[in-house]
């Protein structure tokens, strides 16, 4: 039986929230300093590299694009963390605090996802991987824009929505990938 959306959703939130916690025993959360521009820029990295494997179909460095998408997700929760947080000069909050908000975040974005995919009746299940790649670059160069514009907009969504939109287009991803490893 095939699993739904909501389901699905679920099982990579369970990836990218293990890879998060992992790398928070690691390196705690220096992430913390970190100006929302900087987390833009780890992204913007993260999806110019799939797109270039992608388009290339070579790599050099042995990890594929999987763990790139996870770190979408996961790089997108922090910078929605620092847009209600703020910088702070000195990592601030615990492990267990950093996982509240992780959720609280991550699963803003999935309810938002259930309410457009409602709308859009899973329109994303007959998109490319490749399409949701560009979506990814262009949110983060409208990002870029509104960051540069000094976090200001005149008809457009902010920061936050932009984020949300990131985190659903790489689960997405990831959802399509892992049912194409199944199928193999």
């Amino acid at each position: 039986m095939e699993k739904n959306t909501s389901e699905q959703y679920e099982e990579i939130v369970k990836q990218c929230r293990s890879v998060f916690e992992v790398k928070l025993k690691d390196y705690g959360t220096a992430w913390r300093i970190l100006r929302t521009p900087s987390l833009t820029d780890q992204i913007y990295i993260k999806a110019n590299r799939i797109r270039n494997i992608q388009q290339t179909g070579k790599q050099k460095v042995n990890e594929g694009i999987v763990p790139e998408f996870i770190g979408i997700v996961n790089y997108s929760v922090m910078a929605l963390i620092q847009l209600e947080l703020g910088v702070v000069e000195e990592p601030d909050m615990d492990e267990n605090q950093a996982v509240e908000y992780y959720n609280k975040y991550i699963y803003a974005a999935r309810d938002l996802m259930l309410n457009k995919n409602h709308d859009y009746g899973e329109a994303w299940r007959n998109m490319r991987i490749s399409s949701l790649t560009d979506i990814i670059l262009m949110k983060l160069l409208r990002i870029k824009q509104i960051e540069d514009n000094r976090g200001k907009t005149l008809a457009s969504e902010g920061l936050d929505a932009n984020y949300y939109d990131i985190i659903n287009y790489s689960v997405f991803a990831l959802i399509k990938l892992v049912l194409e490893h199944e199928k193999e």
